[in-house]
């Protein structure tokens, strides 16, 4: 019988229970992991660019054709497994949450590169030709330095992932002028959606979340619609079906009790919203997993 998720820590894929980093060469690493094909999860940050190979990779149960050169930037929680096919090359980063606390003095830095915020619509990267050679060539650094023994080597790691975060918001074309990258609408957005991430189980309604982002309800759906493409209230319940899919697969939860854990009262209503946004109920998703 299945049952959730498996949640792995960074130290189950260390050789160093010290570390809160791991760079590998790709194909080693998934001989060592072979039998994580199947989803699962990760409390870490989960980087993997492709060199060679195909098949697909599974993120958030949406499926991407893996291609060279194709880089998939995971955030801590999310739900992941691949099917692969060919000889697979590349790279593999895992970094803990905490890795870079004790050297930038803003811990929510990180949040300032789209990729790494657990929304997919940023996370799957194609590599540009132009930029292949420098990436791998810094890549192949960060590889070195990972097995050096250096005193100065975390330091020096947490350097060379910055400026490979640098390159990759470059190559989305997110290194611009902050005025015209970093303007008004995006970071709204930006906020909002880590909102929704912590408060999701709480606070369903669009005009919850205007009165913490200080503007208005209509305000906040138009530019909702304007930069997503989606209204508020969809982005809301969104996030609270991707974590009703992510509980579906263990079988020894009711459709009742999931609809509990997500704060439900009215477990047709949660059936209801999960039709509306998925276009079949969860016991017929279920059957599909």
């Amino acid at each position: 019988m299945k049952k959730e998720f498996p949640v792995y820590d960074i130290c189950k894929f260390s050789y160093s229970q010290e570390d809160d980093i791991i760079v590998k060469p790709l194909a080693p690493y998934l001989r060592a992991m072979r039998k994580l094909h199947f989803p699962h999860r990760h409390d870490f940050y989960h980087l993997i660019f492709f060199t060679q190979g195909g098949g697909s990779h599974t993120i958030d149960f949406e499926k991407f054709e893996i291609k060279p050169y194709h880089g998939y930037f995971m955030a801590p929680g999310q739900v992941h497994g691949w099917d692969f096919e060919g000889d697979i090359d590349g790279y593999v980063i895992n970094f803990s949450a905490g890795f870079f606390k004790p050297f930038l003095l803003n811990n929510q830095y990180l949040e300032n590169f789209t990729f790494l915020n657990g929304n997919i619509q940023h996370s799957v990267i194609d590599i540009d030709e132009q930029y292949r050679s420098p990436l791998t060539e810094l890549l192949n650094k960060v590889l070195v330095e990972a097995e050096s023994t250096g005193r100065f080597r975390l330091d020096k790691l947490r350097i060379m992932l910055l400026e490979f975060f640098f390159l990759i918001a470059e190559i989305k074309g997110e290194s611009g002028d902050v005025k015209s990258i970093e303007n008004h609408n995006q970071i709204v957005i930006r906020n909002f959606e880590k909102l929704i991430d912590k408060h999701y189980l709480q606070l369903r309604l669009p005009k919850d979340y205007a009165e913490l982002l200080c503007v208005t309800p209509s305000y906040l759906n138009s530019i909702c619609k304007e930069l997503l493409g989606l209204s508020a209230g969809n982005l809301i319940r969104n996030r609270i079906v991707l974590e009703a899919k992510r509980m579906l697969i263990n079988l020894e939860l009711t459709v009742t009790e999931i609809a509990y854990k997500l704060n439900f009262s009215d477990n047709s209503y949660f059936c209801k919203l999960f039709k509306n946004q998925e276009g079949v109920s969860p016991e017929t998703f279920r059957k599909t997993l």
